[in-house]
């Protein structure tokens, strides 16, 4: 059985990490905003590979932030692998734009 002190301290630390994994939902739903538009009106690759790079920067932080407040190694092939998807997706998208 656990001291109290410790039990505490982990369950802090899990309050912790979902308040800042939460705190990212806002950025990343404007991130999906922002990258419709820059698909769907006018297609602008600059403003594409920008939003892509912030999304994929929150993304990666919320999940460090949940693997955080469970005290659990951030770092995950995992991770990366499930990036793969929405990366050819968009490659796919902008790849006639890309060909010109």
């Amino acid at each position: 059985m656990q001291d109290p002190p410790v039990q505490q301290e982990r369950t802090g630390r899990a309050l912790m990490g979902v308040v800042a994994a939460t705190g990212l939902v806002y950025p990343l739903l404007l991130c999906a905003v922002q990258l419709a538009l820059a698909q769907l009106f006018v297609v602008d690759v600059g403003a594409t590979v920008l939003w892509l790079g912030v999304s994929l920067a929150c993304s990666v932080a919320l999940v460090a932030a949940v693997r955080w407040g469970a005290a659990r190694r951030v770092r995950s092939p995992w991770l990366l692998l499930g990036l793969v998807p929405p990366v050819l997706y968009e490659v796919w998208v902008l790849w006639p734009l890309l060909t010109r």
